[in-house]
């Protein structure tokens, strides 16, 4: 096998680690995605892909809380269901910008994270997201993981 055909490792190489977490089917409520312990990672990129349609008006975020320290909005609310998000549709957090909705964005990341979670904010009740995140350690040992 050629470099050019190990997309994993490219993968790796590129983006560092890759971890994904479902939301199950979206409720009106905060939920944990992705628990980061034993130091400072680098995540390199979050990328949602919608596998349930979300057709119910839902104001949805993501958030990094910190074990110690201040929660920081890693996008604003956007309105993800007045106007359906259907099957398949891409959805990428921006920092200090709306969750961007669509195949082609650019984020700005890497974004440095602490020891903390990463979750979702949702207003809305049907949808699911499958979110991937990648990342590499900052600290030694340092680790993100599916929630």
């Amino acid at each position: 096998m050629g470099v050019l055909d190990n997309q994993a490792g490219i993968r790796l190489s590129v983006l560092g680690n890759r971890v994904t977490k479902s939301t199950g089917t979206l409720a009106a409520t905060t939920v944990d995605l992705f628990i980061i312990s034993g130091g400072l990672v680098a995540v390199t990129s979050i990328v949602g892909r919608v596998t349930t349609a979300i057709t119910v008006a839902n104001s949805y975020k993501l958030v990094h809380t910190p074990t110690a320290g201040t929660a920081k909005d890693l996008c604003t609310a956007a309105d993800i269901g007045t106007t359906d998000t259907i099957v398949g549709e891409i959805l990428v957090p921006k920092i200090g910008v709306s969750l961007a909705v669509g195949a082609s964005v650019t984020t700005g990341y890497p974004e440095i994270m602490e020891t903390g979670k990463i979750q979702s904010v949702s207003a809305g009740t049907d949808g699911v997201i499958l979110w991937s995140v990648t990342w590499a350690p900052i600290d030694v040992g340092a680790t993100l993981v599916a929630a």
